[in-house]
């Protein structure tokens, strides 16, 4: 089948991983020839890369699905995609539940859309959730920022915590050689890109299903020696890497950091709980105190980096005592930001047939003091920007104000200030904080260029 002039269009729901996915799906797409539609009731190809870490963005997908499935009805031409997570846990069933849809293809197999589609296109419904060992990108993705790029270190992940789906739905772990990543970020660097972000699941294991030891007897590819390698690359002035496990994280990796001009001061650490008998139910691997200590052990290094990470409250069990830990642990640290979220039981997961599920009332009111105390030291956190001079990577217009451009600064703090996007945009720029929020800053622009 032609696809010249054909339009698509994706929805991406969830974690960083499912956008650098979308943007390698969209880029095999226009490939093939297709052209984005904003519109996706003008689209012939409509992709849904799905999330199933929480209940409500599972069933916002098959609300969307819904409506489009009775589109399809009128519109036979309409293609339906399902990809991600979703698709990944429930495989043939969707196809039951939703009869009208052509594709399922869980996230393993994000480089092999071609291939799939072209036997949609042949007349076949297709199912893609078998295991398969990384497809390595060949494609060009259709990044959603000239400035900033996604970069998929390692897929899947290993671990075993009992609230979480991740494992079941994206594969055991599988790390990119260090060459792949080092290639892919080169490119990203010829094109003008200034920052990369390095993903993984679980990014600490990079390398552990690599080949090769050192005579010491550690793992010849780590995070640490990954960021030691891929730092020369010309052109990019800034790396990131998310998300990082408590069980993983070590003192060397903190010391390149510190080291390396590139890495940018900002570390994402989930730690999901406070409390030593939730982390232990959780099956987590550490304590809050080692949590503690790493957290020490980067302010030592480094003490004005900022530190953001994710918790969960109202896991099964937990007790009004167990969840002031957790309160406890935000006040003593002050995080620069925090996702939160209530429990939500999980398809396939240990705890969600756990006894003592507390009620939607008991995790609503948590989630709400929560948040407050993030609000309220995340302000906090911000008062140390102010009158203070930061280098500033402009991304894009604020589009609630125009006349201002927006970007981050090292420790990831969004930044409004004055200026043409035109000019600005990929541009490293200093400037002084006038104004500080819980989660952005307020500046003005220097004279005196960043770099």
């Amino acid at each position: 089948m032609t696809t010249s002039n054909r339009r698509y269009h994706i929805t991406t729901f969830g974690c960083q991983m499912n956008k650098a996915d979308s943007e390698r799906m969209a880029g095999i797409l226009e490939d093939m020839g297709f052209e984005w539609s904003e519109d996706p009731n003008n689209a012939d190809l409509i992709l849904y890369n799905t999330c199933t870490i929480r209940d409500n963005a599972e069933q916002k997908v098959y609300s969307y699905l819904g409506r489009q499935a009775k589109r399809k009805q009128e519109q036979p031409n309409l293609t339906l995609v399902v990809a991600g997570c979703v698709a990944q846990q429930e495989g043939e069933a969707l196809l039951r539940r939703v009869p009208e849809l052509d594709l399922v293809m869980g996230p393993q197999h994000a480089n092999r859309l071609e291939d799939l589609l072209e036997q949609v296109f042949g007349g076949s419904q297709v199912v893609a959730t078998e295991p398969i060992n990384i497809v390595e990108d060949i494609t060009k993705p259709r990044r959603d920022s000239t400035v900033t790029a996604w970069v998929n270190v390692i897929y899947g992940c290993n671990e075993r915590c009992t609230y979480c789906v991740v494992p079941n739905v994206r594969g055991v772990e599988q790390s990119r050689t260090p060459e792949a990543i080092r290639s892919e970020i080169e490119q990203l660097g010829r094109l003008g890109y200034q920052e990369v972000t390095l993903l993984g699941q679980n990014i600490d294991a990079y390398g552990r299903d690599l080949p090769g030891v050192t005579p010491e007897g550690r793992h010849q590819h780590t995070l640490t020696d990954l960021l030691y390698y891929v730092h020369d690359v010309p052109g990019i002035e800034r790396i990131r890497f998310a998300t990082s496990h408590p069980r993983y994280f070590t003192e060397r990796l903190i010391q390149a950091c510190a080291e390396l001009p590139k890495v940018c001061e900002h570390f994402h650490i989930p730690f999901q709980s406070g409390d030593n008998e939730v982390l232990k139910r959780m099956s987590r691997g550490y304590t809050h105190e080692k949590y503690r200590r790493i957290i020490a052990m980067i302010r030592q290094y480094m003490p004005d980096a900022s530190i953001s990470a994710d918790a969960i409250v109202g896991f099964p069990g937990e007790t009004e005592a167990q969840f002031e830990n957790t309160l406890q642990l935000l006040e003593d640290i002050g995080f620069d930001h925090l996702n939160t979220a209530a429990y939500s039981p999980r398809p396939g997961t240990p705890a969600a047939v756990w006894d003592q599920q507390l009620s939607e009332e008991v995790k609503s009111d948590r989630l709400q003091r929560l948040n407050h105390l993030v609000e309220a030291k995340a302000l906090e956190r911000s008062q140390r920007y102010l009158n203070r001079i930061e280098e500033v990577l402009v991304e894009d217009q604020n589009l609630k104000d125009p006349s201002q451009v927006m970007g981050r600064t090292r420790g990831n703090r969004l930044t409004f200030f004055d200026g043409n996007i035109a000019e600005l945009k990929g541009q490293l720029v200093r400037v002084k904080v006038i104004g500080v929020r819980a989660f952005s800053l307020t500046a003005e622009r220097l004279a005196v260029p960043c770099c």
